[in-house]
């Protein structure tokens, strides 16, 4: 039984008429996370976790009509049993189960095994069919452990201190540079933080995360007041007019595309922190595993090799082509 399909307008649930992260305007869409690729405006309708319905909104506008849920809550869809549970990717992301007539269907969104410390921990959910993404399936992809990373990121800020450099780093607005601000806020005492990063974390404070007060960098903010801090920019933002001001300043990149050296290189980075919100090579075979899936899909990033793998393991996989992952394009290196 297909209790979800592959359509043009993204992953569809014909028994209970709603699509999961639409790409294209619908009437009802269940959004697994806030990132642009998987929460589109346009549809009439969102259900998603209830973390991350201010996210939503900060994204689509205040007047999108949007459900929250709890994790774990149960709610029937013209038949069809619909949950939602934590996918560890950033604050509030979950995977969709989806149960019609005893099958069940899981669709990951994007995940990630470790623990940050601040979005709710993966929860591996059995099922029969699961649609992983395969943002990073590659084995060239193992990540250290987070705490060692800061640790890195803590070092690379004190030398840049004593070489009287800014640290500007750069980091997704939306999950990676909360995850930075919460890591490093005993270390860090003082943050500045352009308006895009600035704008999450108040909207996240409000809502009672326990993340540091930053700075929101201005116009009007004094060039004086750049010396020695450490600056929290998105990607958007590198070999832009708004980053001379930070002169002379050290850029770090923080992506696992930092996992291979001639990205920063690329990115003309001084250093590189393969942090990621995404599952790496052996987390996303955990996952696979955890679920128990006789059958599984994967999409966006390396989906053909992650499924040729788990073929030669004895599992159903196929590739499938969707419009996700577009925030992971190293051009943009908000991953």
């Amino acid at each position: 039984m297909n209790v979800l399909q592959f359509t043009d307008k993204g992953i569809w649930c014909p028994a209970g008429d709603f699509y999961i992260d639409p790409w294209k305007p619908v009437q009802r869409a269940v959004i697994t996370h806030a990132h642009s690729d998987h929460a589109r405006w346009g549809s009439a309708h969102y259900l998603c976790q209830k973390e991350t319905v201010p996210l939503l909104q900060l994204r689509l506008g205040a007047d999108i009509s949007v459900q929250g849920m709890d994790y774990g809550e149960m709610l029937n869809i013209n038949g069809v049993r619909v949950s939602l549970h934590p996918a560890g990717h950033i604050i509030g992301s979950a995977q969709v189960r989806v149960e019609q007539n005893g099958e069940v269907w899981v669709a990951s969104g994007d995940y990630k095994l470790e623990q940050d410390g601040i979005s709710a921990p993966f929860e591996p959910v059995r099922c029969h069919t699961f649609i992983t993404e395969s943002t990073f399936g590659l084995p060239v992809y193992r990540w250290q452990p987070q705490q060692q990373i800061i640790t890195d990121i803590n070092r690379w800020i004190y030398e840049n201190q004593q070489a009287g450099k800014a640290s500007v780093l750069l980091a997704y607005s939306q999950g990676k540079a909360q995850r930075l601000l919460h890591s490093l806020q005993d270390t860090v005492p003082h943050f500045l933080a352009h308006g895009a990063i600035a704008n999450v974390n108040e909207l996240l404070r409000n809502n009672g995360y326990p993340l540091p007060l930053v700075e929101r960098i201005t116009p009007e903010t004094p060039k004086s007041a750049f010396k020695n801090v450490v600056v929290m920019a998105p990607p958007s933002a590198d070999d832009t007019v708004w980053m001379r001001r930070f002169q002379p300043y050290s850029l770090g990149v923080c992506s696992g595309w930092m996992q291979v050296r001639g990205n920063m290189r690329r990115r003309n980075a001084d250093a590189g922190f393969a942090l990621s919100d995404h599952a790496d090579w052996k987390g996303l075979l955990s996952a696979v595993d955890a679920t128990g899936a006789e059958q599984v899909y994967a999409t966006h990033g390396f989906s053909s090799v992650f499924a040729r793998y788990l073929q030669e393991k004895g599992i159903a996989a196929k590739e499938v082509t969707t419009a996700y992952g577009e925030e992971e394009i190293i051009t943009n290196t908000e991953s």
